[in-house]
């Protein structure tokens, strides 16, 4: 059965790529566009790994991740924030936040793939 992959992103060119090159590997990808409504997916259908951006409508993905990360029912899950913030405080606030990981969107599909795997404790 296929890990399932939360993906809360509002750029669709992007989410569609990373949803494609994703699903490819073998991954079972729901794709949210804002922040709220990805909050609420995340929280009903529990998934195997989130990646999250940060700079979403309606909620940002710093939020939702700190959200996430200090409810008991969800802090296991684990998150992957995939974003175009460089900024070194960007990466410091995201760990603050409770991500497992922090990634910037130029990063090559593979090195992302590798992020995925392990997180969610698989051999690549």
């Amino acid at each position: 059965m296929p890990k399932n992959i939360l993906l809360i992103e509002d750029e669709e060119s992007f989410a569609k790529s990373l949803t494609i090159f994703l699903e490819g590997k073998g991954y079972s990808i729901s794709w949210i566009s804002d922040g709220e409504n990805g909050l609420k997916h995340a929280q009903s259908d529990s998934p195997d790994l989130i990646i999250l951006d940060v700079m979403l409508p309606k909620m940002d993905g710093f939020k939702i991740c700190r959200y996430l990360k200090f409810d008991a029912r969800y802090k296991k899950i684990p998150i992957l924030m995939l974003t175009a913030r460089a900024e070194k405080s960007d990466f410091a606030l995201g760990k603050d936040m409770g991500a497992d990981a922090y990634m910037i969107k130029t990063a090559k599909p593979s090195l992302v793939l590798e992020k995925v795997r392990e997180l969610l404790g698989e051999n690549s």
